[in-house]
Formats: structure tokens, sequence, C-alpha cells
């Protein structure tokens, strides 16, 4: 069953999570970790992130540098399959424009319909570190729109040079980001919504937001999204406030605000302990809200907060 046919026909808020593959060089037991603290809550599916590669600069003997290429987190493939395999629980695999080739998004498509995997998240993805605008790869792509385009044609039975792709195809389904509080990169929340609105023109079946930490942000969004005639699922996605350091750093990571009330009760802490309990307490209270008002599912983003998500969830499912 695809995901968006696993979100609509839950009775209750179902329940799902993000997750990193491993760093290059270690193994996939702190990741099995994280799963077997949170499949007891039943997840309906697990996200897979994907990341580009980076580069890196090392020093030579004669004193110069070398710039390399470096992927620290490969794998995502390999992951998702891993899941899928171990815990028979569906898994949906991040597919960017960020770092990738038509060519080699060609290829994980491929790969992904030899494994049976057949749910994604598509997205632009970050610009890298050292630039100051997202600049696509040469032969890549600049949004997210595009990627749907090769998926959509993929479907088809059609690879990016227009052959023909003789083999059956398990077609795609495929969800996207938005943004509550808007894309940092967009001028204004309209032309967000707008484009927005052109990728489930091009297929997407549902969207995923950014974190945030005020609900109000999340259903004045999704109030003007339904007015634009978007009928999409719209899956609020939540992580756990966890170290005093976020206090600064989610706002400058993230481009959202935070609430003051949270914001104050954040500044009255003296360790990380004390903040890790006040950011638990406030998820309960968004997801206790979130649900009341009947969200199809919350989508919880783990890096850095398993044992956050499963007390929240302890006590919300």
């Amino acid at each position: 069953m695809k995901v968006i046919d696993l979100i609509k026909t839950t009775k209750e808020t179902a329940f799902s999570f993000e997750i990193l593959p491993p760093l290059k060089g270690t193994g996939i037991e702190k990741l099995y970790a994280t799963i077997d603290t949170l499949r007891e809550f039943n997840p309906k599916y697990i996200n897979i992130t994907n990341h580009r590669s980076e580069y890196v600069y090392t020093e030579l003997k004669n004193g110069l540098y070398e710039r390399r290429r470096v992927r620290r987190r490969p794998g995502t493939v390999a992951v998702a399959a891993a899941i899928h395999n171990k815990y028979n629980i569906p898994v949906v695999p991040h597919i960017l424009c960020s770092g990738f080739t038509r060519e080699e998004t060609e290829y994980v498509l491929l790969d992904l319909q030899f494994l049976g995997i057949t749910d994604l998240l598509v997205l632009r993805g970050d610009k890298a570190k050292h630039e100051s605008t997202f600049i696509p790869e040469p032969n890549g792509y600049t949004h997210a729109i595009e990627l749907e385009k090769q998926i959509n044609d993929f479907n088809h039975g059609i690879f990016i040079d227009g052959s023909p792709i003789k083999a059956p195809i398990h077609p795609f389904s495929y969800g996207v980001a938005c943004y509550p509080e808007k894309h940092e990169e967009a001028p204004n929340i309209e032309q967000d919504i707008y484009w927005l609105k052109k990728k489930i023109e091009a297929g997407a079946e549902y969207a995923v937001t950014q974190l945030f930490y005020n609900n109000q942000k999340y259903f004045d969004f999704v109030k003007r999204v339904r007015k634009e005639g978007i009928d999409i699922p719209i899956i609020p996605g939540i992580k756990p406030f966890s170290k005093l350091s976020q206090l600064n750093v989610i706002p400058k990571t993230f481009k959202v605000d935070l609430p003051e009330e949270l914001t104050k009760e954040v500044m009255k802490c003296h360790t990380d302990e004390e903040t890790f309990n006040i950011g638990v307490e406030w998820c309960i209270h968004q997801c206790r809200e979130l649900i009341a008002q009947g969200v199809p599912s919350i989508h919880f983003y783990t890096v850095g907060a398993t044992e956050s998500v499963r007390r929240i969830a302890k006590e919300i499912y």
C-alpha cells in the first residue's frame, strides 16, 4: 500500500518519523536502535534523508590544499532496503535535485524499482555550504518540479534520453515539502504557495511541513492553501526542542520563529536536561492540539531527539 493510502485510510492520527543514513564508515546499528525505540508506536512509514557531496580541503605536505568532494552520508537506497527488509515498514527515501545529475537520479530510480520501493519524498534540497545561492549540478535540476517531471516520465516508461523502459514499471508515488513560515528563498508566502500548488499539479500526493513550534502558523497555512484549491494532506513536521543552544541554532538553521512563551521557558533553564523536559512538554501540547484538529498524521524529525520523540509518542499514541 502506498504511503498516501496509509495516511488516508488511518482512522486516527498516524505516526511517522525521519532518520539519517549513518556517517560514512560507521555501521547501521545505531539507526536500528532508533527504529527499535520507536516502532512500538506503529509507524506508518519511515523517511530516509539523502545528502549531497560537499567539498573538503586537505592540507598536503607542500603546504598547498587539495579540494575533494566527499559524501558524508551515502547509502540512502541501501538503508531504505535494509529497513524495509528487516522491519517490513514502508520506507520513503528522499530524492534531491541538490548535488545530483539527471543520470544519477535515473540510476536511483532504477535501483529502487529493483528493490520494490516506490514511495519517495521529492525535494530540491539545500544549497552547498560553499554556495551563497543554490546552484544545480551540471545536467541537474534547479527546482523540485523539474525532478517531478523526470519521475513522471519514468512512471510512463520513458528514460531521460527519451528511450523506452522495456521492463514493467511499478509507478512511484511521492510527496513534497512545504513551509508554514515560507521557504527562506521565497519572496513572500503567496509565491511559496503558488509553487506548492504547481508541485501538486505535477503529481505530488501529500506535503510534509518544515518543523514549526507555533501550531497557529500551521493552521493558518493549511487554511490559506485550502483557499487556493490545494486539498492534499498537509502533514505537520515536528522536532522536539532538546538543548539550550537550540534557542539560537533552530531559528538560524530552519528559518522559523520560536513562540515567546517557549522562548521564556527555555531561557529559565540552566541545563540541557531542563531544556529537554520543556521541549517534550511543549511538543506533547502541540501534538495533542494537532490531533484534536484532526490532522491525518504527525511526522517527527528524530535527529538528536529519539528519546524525546519516544516520550512524546508514549503520551499521545
